[in-house]
């Protein structure tokens, strides 16, 4: 009988604890989104000539055994190279990422870490793929 009032004595001190702990992690999660939001808002929004040089995508699967279904999310990444050599990758959506193709020139423009536009320079499609190739053989 001794245990088990020693068991409930401690978890008058632990679960307040745990509380505290659990709503620190939450508040410390939240400050950190709202303070890359605010970094990236306070930047000044830039338009630079860039190239696109790769794609890829993130998938993540979720599935709930109560209801049997199955969910999937689909995450989009578009990596430009700009004039000067640097290398940036935003996240776009589904059909910004499927109008794009490695190699692409154009005027990218962005605020921060958050991708705002692309806008594709036409040229005739023998032109891309020659000058694709001469910039891909240059790496």
């Amino acid at each position: 009988m001794q245990s088990w009032v020693e068991m409930f004595e401690m978890m008058e001190t632990a679960l307040p604890i745990l509380l505290v702990v659990l709503t620190a992690i939450v508040v410390i999660s939240s400050a950190g989104g709202a303070w890359r939001f605010f970094a990236s808002s306070r930047q000044p929004v830039l338009s630079v000539n860039s190239v696109i040089v790769g794609k890829r995508t993130e998938v993540s699967h979720r599935h709930d055994t109560e209801t049997a279904v199955n969910r999937s999310d689909t995450k989009y990444y578009v990596t430009f190279e700009v004039e000067s050599g640097d290398r940036l990758e935003f996240a776009v959506s589904g059909l910004e990422y499927g109008q794009c193709a490695e190699g692409d020139e154009g005027k990218l423009t962005f605020q921060g870490r958050r991708y705002q536009s692309f806008e594709r320079v036409r040229k005739t499609q023998r032109t891309d793929v020659e000058e694709f190739r001469k910039y891909r053989s240059t790496l």
